[in-house]
């Protein structure tokens, strides 16, 4: 880099993160379509995972962003006319702008040529075509109803799980990689339903100009600079999972931040305790401050990259849902907290539904160094929040972690 570069410090670039991410927006009363449609512009995409211990992860950004909201209009903005969003692999499988489809293309032409992840499942023409009949005459459909409308019979394995798929929804998921289906929507066991594409998307997305392998990786790495604010090359990379060299037929972040630089898109910068050079987006915002408290999913993308929340916020992060109980070190699904610009605390969280009027478990409670004095009693609105907005009439506060005893007698019994 050359000398002049400016220096970020460590909070400044952690304020603009937050601000890229739409927490110093102003709030709205009641959260409508348009702060919706905000809180998308600024993440960009919204992980799904099937991990519903407390809410699924696609809900959640929404939350964090805009306070209690009623889901509803995530909902409509995926399923009903006009679409906003639609299901893909823009990050991993995640809602992201209709407009993007096309951005994707690139995309689903390397799926097609190695057969999306299905590598092992040999050609079958005339197995897809039979699938995508059957979808065209169904409607949007979930892989057993495609499956008992072509005769075959629900997986008989439970041995492989997670990966236990019939035939058919492996030519589903194929065909939705490669973009000749599209997600309509999940039902209420989260299962997809698929659909052609001119069912689900609006028609002059179909219909728009399909750019390069070059524009698109362009259009990729804008899109990740200005929800990230400021970045490395890495982390732009890894928002819609792109490789950060070039290879052929796919996007590539290096080619593209450096056309983003040339254009004055993208600022070369130094950040404060980062090795790697890092880039500022020309609208990215330096607030004051941010006044910020709220919980923020493991799928959220201020924490998704854990490297990147490490550096900014001085936060090592893990996910342990996969380690074994003895071995976890915080719980099974831990959200931080973030109070102003800094994650101060991790709960633990559990939403019991079976419970009288449900119950919001905080099953373990830890403050991080440097916490500030008050950290139990904004933690404890927050989760009061969080809980209201989930339907649950109760919170208890387990005795786990150096922040329950503190969260606990301002609980009181109960």
């Amino acid at each position: 880099m050359p000398p002049s570069t400016q220096t970020l410090s460590r909070p400044q670039a952690r304020r603009i993160a937050l601000a890229a991410q739409g927490f110093c927006d102003p709030p709205h009363a009641t959260p409508t379509m348009r702060t919706l449609d905000r809180a998308l512009a600024r993440t960009g995409v919204l992980q799904v995972d099937s991990v519903n211990v407390l809410q699924r992860a696609h809900y959640m950004p929404l939350y964090s962003r805009m306070g209690p909201y009623d889901t509803d209009l995530l909902h409509r903005a995926a399923e009903r006319r006009p679409r906003r969003v639609v299901e893909y692999w823009a990050h991993v499988q995640a809602f992201m702008p209709v407009d993007l489809w096309p951005v994707m293309q690139h995309r689903m032409a390397d799926h097609r040529a190695r057969r999306g992840k299905w590598r092992a499942l040999a050609e079958e023409p005339a197995l897809e075509a039979r699938v995508l009949a059957a979808v065209e005459e169904l409607g949007a459909a979930t892989s057993r109803e495609v499956a008992a409308r072509l005769g075959e019979g629900p997986a008989a394995s439970k041995e492989q799980w997670g990966w236990n798929w019939s035939t058919t929804r492996r030519v589903l998921d194929y065909l939705f990689t490669v973009g000749d289906l599209a997600i309509a929507s999940r039902n209420s066991q989260f299962e997809i339903r698929y659909d052609l594409p001119e069912r689900v998307l609006p028609p002059e997305v179909l219909a728009a100009a399909v750019p390069d392998v070059r524009e698109a990786a362009v259009e990729l790495v804008r899109r990740a600079a200005r929800s990230h604010g400021v970045a490395t090359e890495r982390c732009l990379a890894d928002y819609y999972r792109m490789r950060a060299a070039p290879a052929p037929g796919l996007a590539s972040a290096r080619e593209a931040v450096a056309t983003l630089v040339e254009t004055g898109e993208l600022e070369p910068v130094r950040v404060e305790g980062w090795s790697r050079p890092a880039y500022l987006h020309r609208d990215a915002r330096l607030p004051r401050r941010v006044g910020a408290r709220t919980l923020l999913s493991p799928f959220d993308p201020v924490v998704w990259e854990r490297e990147r929340t490490e550096r900014i916020f001085d936060f090592r992060y893990r996910i342990e849902i996969y380690t074994p109980a003895a071995q976890r070190v915080h719980g099974y699904y831990v959200l931080p907290f973030l109070l102003g610009d800094r994650l101060v605390a991790r709960v633990d969280l559990k939403a019991d539904r079976r419970a009288p009027g449900g119950v919001l478990v905080v099953q373990a409670s830890h403050a991080e160094p440097g916490a500030p004095a008050h950290t139990a009693e904004e933690l404890l609105v927050e989760l009061r929040r969080l809980a209201g907005w989930l339907g649950l009439q109760d919170l208890r506060v387990e005795p786990c972690g150096d922040l329950a005893p503190r969260l606990g007698a301002l609980q009181g019994p109960g």
